[in-house]
């Protein structure tokens, strides 16, 4: 045993591995109780790396918490003279402080690489508050103190996974302790807390609970984020009339989704769909635009709550559950989602509509093919969409020349595509098949309505929930009108001999489809347009058709230091009640493109 020798200064000592019996313990530092110092008396150990359980010894007291005596989380290694001479790097993510220690130096908090911190075991009355800057914390023990209270920081440490309290004399534990949402333990044995807190923590699955407990309880202090600022981008055509109009595409989070087990970091008051609601139509009418695409509407709310409050705002809509639905009792229908498009009545007349299900499409299309039915198959989301005809109210700066191009064709898609980023072949596959059944749609409808609605010319819009980044082949299919049958979101499976049935034109080397789009957002405007702590990124879009649509304008995204500044882990929030951010365009679509429908040719909806 190394007698330790009190010194002014921090003093390092070299540890051979040969006295401590291959324990590799890198350092041992020795100071005095000098305030500025980290504390009195102490060992401060350094852990490397992590080689085999049997090297490492618990730490003394670590048995009457009923834990193992082996923690192989704490096995380090040493770098050889080999290691040091050839330059390689040493990397220390944990932190051990032990002894009679009742004061921490300023400097400890500086150490923001840390993961693991073991301060239990000493004399400390407080911890504080700058603790909050070890954000990379994934353990931290402070059992075996004399600590009274917590600081509201520890709620910033919020990749915590395990937070040792036991044996302090904590009589209340603050509500901010609510935000460690990624915490899976927990210590409270023998300490004080009051008979509510210790009632929850005693419960079965106690931790979640009693972290819900807190958050729900905890004051939201977090101004609103500031307003989205509009974004011009062009001017109308004053020299002849032009239809005007704005379309909204929003993912409004269905109530089934919305849980504490995929949204920790909010509140369970502000999950719930009845809080959520409110909010949501408060936006829908805060923008009001004439065309409302909208993804993860519940059945019974559609129903029950959208289409009523809607109507009462001049509005119709159409809406189809997930393929799903058809399968289940009517009870459990109603909480099956799907997509919604609402239009206003002043502006636009529905021509036709139709549902579009990737599954049944899918099985149709398979060519025998195993992948297709084993991997998109079984997923079964929709798109739905809807020939418009715009009226008089619709048109800016006078009625066209024409009285027949009044009433011009408008077609709305909506839809959204399956989420898992590991199916990037499903992704693609179901916009490929969606691109080809809206061709179809256009081309069937026009026959009947005995005019043209060529997919190169007539105005379209999809509008979605696409779950691709811009960097995807999702992407690049509906921007590009083409994609290499290598491409590497295919993932060599055997999909070519089935995906030549939806390709536009049959190209040895590639898929095409029939329509010329852009995506009026980009990641320069937007990053994100959807908002977690695991994902942020830019996943739904407005797309239209170049040739005849222009965007007069768009609605920009939420300020990134509103994020920032508060510390906001994800969306929902109190504030925002969807994890996705709804997408707003003002567009104008010329007269002179294309041909009205006659209005006497109006098939009625199914």
């Amino acid at each position: 045993m190394i007698k330790k020798k009190r010194k002014r200064t921090l003093l390092c000592l070299h540890i051979g591995t040969d006295i401590l019996n291959n324990l590799n313990v890198l350092y041992t530092i020795i100071t005095t109780n000098n305030s500025n110092k980290i504390g009195k008396d102490f060992n401060l150990t350094v852990y490397l790396n992590m080689p085999h359980p049997s090297q490492v010894m618990s730490r003394p007291g670590k048995e009457k918490f009923g834990e193992m005596a082996l923690s192989p989380r704490r096995l380090h290694t040493l770098m050889t003279s080999d290691d040091i001479a050839s330059g390689k790097k040493s990397h220390w993510p944990e932190l051990e402080i032990t002894g009679t220690i009742r004061n921490l130096s300023p400097a400890l908090w500086q150490l923001q690489h840390l993961t693991c911190l073991y301060l239990n075991d000493n004399c400390l009355q407080r911890i504080p508050p700058d603790i909050g800057r070890l954000t990379s914390l994934q353990h931290l023990d402070l059992s075996c103190n004399k600590l009274r209270s917590l600081p509201a920081e520890l709620g910033d440490l919020v990749c915590l996974r395990e937070l040792l309290l036991n044996n302090n004399s904590i009589r209340i534990l603050p509500y901010e302790l609510g935000k460690l949402f990624q915490l899976q333990v927990l210590g409270l044995k023998g300490n004080p807390l009051t008979p509510e807190i210790l009632q929850v923590y005693s419960e079965a699955n106690g931790t979640v609970k009693l972290l819900s407990f807190l958050l729900d309880r905890l004051s939201v202090t977090v101004p609103q984020p500031p307003q989205r600022v509009w974004m011009p981008l062009g001017h109308p055509d004053r020299t002849k009339s032009t239809c005007i109009f704005t379309v909204m595409c929003y993912n409004v989070l269905c109530d089934k989704y919305a849980t504490r087990a995929q949204y920790g970091y909010c509140p369970t008051w502000a999950l719930d769909w009845e809080y959520r609601k409110k909010n949501i139509m408060e936006e829908i009418r805060h923008y009001a635009a004439d065309i409302i695409s909208l993804q993860e509407v519940e059945t019974d709310q559609y129903h029950s709550f959208l289409k009523p409050e809607l109507e009462r705002d001049g509005y119709q809509g159409i809406f189809s559950p997930k393929s799903r639905a058809k399968t289940m009792s009517e009870s459990d229908r109603k909480y099956v989602d799907g997509c919604a498009i609402f239009y206003r009545v002043a502006k636009f007349s529905l021509v036709s509509d139709r549902l579009i299900e990737f599954n049944q499409l899918a099985m149709a299309n398979a060519e025998g093919s195993d992948d297709m039915l084993n991997r998109v198959m079984t997923k079964d989301n929709i798109g739905l969409a809807a020939i418009l005809e715009t009226n008089e109210a619709a048109w800016s700066n006078g009625f066209p020349a024409d009285s027949k191009q009044i009433h011009q064709p408008l077609v709305v898609c909506t839809a959204h595509i399956h989420w898992d980023p590991e199916y990037c072949d499903v992704k693609l596959i179901q916009t490929m098949m969606l691109m080809h059944e809206l061709k179809q749609f256009m081309l069937e409808s026009g026959r009947n309505l005995r005019k043209s609605l060529d997919p190169s010319t007539t105005s379209f819009l999809l509008c979605g929930d696409l779950n691709s980044l811009p960097e995807s082949g999702v992407y690049d299919f509906l921007t590009e009108n083409r994609i290499l049958m290598n491409h590497p979101d295919f993932k060599d499976f055997g999909y070519k001999s089935c995906l030549q049935k939806v390709s536009h034109s049959h190209k040895n080397s590639e898929y095409t489809h029939a329509f010329k789009l852009a995506s009026a957002y980009t990641t320069d405007i937007m990053p994100f347009t959807n908002y977690t702590y695991d994902f942020k990124g830019m996943i739904d879009y407005i797309f239209y058709s170049r040739a005849s649509m222009h965007p007069l304008g768009l609605l920009g995204g939420i300020d990134t230091e509103w994020f920032r500044e508060n510390k906001i882990l994800g969306c929902p929030h109190p504030h925002i009640p969807s994890d996705h951010f709804p997408l707003l365009v003002e567009f104008e679509m010329d007269s002179s493109n294309q041909s009205g429908i006659n209005n006497s040719l109006i098939i009625p909806r199914r």
